[in-house]
Order: C-alpha cells, then sequence, then structure tokens
C-alpha cells in the first residue's frame, strides 16, 4: 500500500514538474484578446532581425527580434515562415540624446508587439496570430482588431511581414 501511494504520489509530482516547464514558457500569464497571445518567456535574449525607426505620428525607435526558428527562416531565405516563428517588435519613445545632439535614444517604453506564427491555429489570418502589450498588460481588443490588416493591406505577398533581416 505504502509503495502505490509513493508511486502515486511520484507520478503527481513529476505531472506537477512538467506543467510547470510549460507554464514558464511565457513570462506573462496574460493573453491578448482575439489570438491569445503571451509574451514569450527571455523573449529580451533573442537575436536582433533588425532596428527601425518609425515616424510620426508614432516617432518610435524600435527593433525587432526573433526566435530561433524565426532567424532560420531569415537566414535561409524560407518563405513562408514555418510554424514556431516568433517575431518580437519592442518600441520606445525616440528622443534626443542628452550627451550627443546628433544622435538618438530609446525613451519610454511604448509596447511589445509578438507575432507567433501557426497555420492551423490562425489560418484565417494568414497563419499568424498578434499580440500588443503595453507595460506587460495585452492592449485592448480594438488595438488588435487592427494588427492583421495593416499586415495584410502592405506585405501579405511577404508572409505578412514587414520586417527584413539587417544586412
Amino acid at each position: 500500500m505504502r509503495k502505490r501511494f509513493f508511486s502515486g504520489f511520484g507520478i503527481a509530482i513529476i505531472t506537477l514538474a512538467a506543467l510547470c516547464v510549460v507554464h514558464a514558457e511565457t513570462d506573462s500569464h496574460k493573453k491578448s484578446p482575439i489570438y491569445g497571445v503571451e509574451l514569450p518567456r527571455q523573449y529580451r535574449d533573442w537575436p536582433l532581425i533588425a532596428p527601425a525607426h518609425e515616424a510620426a505620428p508614432f516617432d518610435e525607435l524600435r527593433v525587432v527580434l526573433g526566435n530561433a526558428a524565426a532567424m532560420r527562416a531569415y537566414r535561409d531565405n524560407i518563405r513562408p515562415f514555418p510554424d514556431g516563428a516568433v517575431l518580437i517588435k519592442l518600441a520606445w519613445q525616440h528622443v534626443q540624446s542628452p550627451d550627443f545632439k546628433s544622435a538618438s535614444i530609446p525613451g519610454d517604453a511604448t509596447t511589445v508587439q509578438v507575432m507567433v506564427k501557426n497555420s492551423k491555429r490562425y489560418a484565417a489570418t494568414g497563419g499568424w496570430g498578434y499580440g500588443r502589450f503595453i507595460a506587460g498588460q495585452p492592449a485592448d481588443e480594438a488595438q488588435h482588431q487592427t494588427c492583421h490588416a495593416s499586415h495584410a493591406a502592405l506585405v501579405k505577398d511577404r508572409d505578412y511581414v514587414f520586417t527584413r533581416l539587417a544586412p
């Protein structure tokens, strides 16, 4: 009897540990409306795809990062992107450097935006799910409704991705 208890207890511990590992894949338990996208764990450690400056009305400095699947697709010129590719756009207010007048530096953070490729789950939006987060919280549903429309209108022929790999 005692042996069965510990065996069952051991299985429960292993199952709980597995759930914790799966749960730890994201930094936030908050999902974007519509798509259910979360911020991936440790995304700030991902490689740089490209920097950008977006002019008015946003006037932001931005960088796009990619996970291993996205980086492989960029480097090997694989389109459409494979399922599992994730792109992250970090954005900050564009401010003039107080130390070097001709330089720009990041000011306050504005958004973190996420694109997740899953051709089955997001078939209706070209295989991409979108998430926009402000101060770690998902933006409202109205902001998410515009995500795919802008990508579809301008870069559908590039698998809905604006960013090109920086040389």
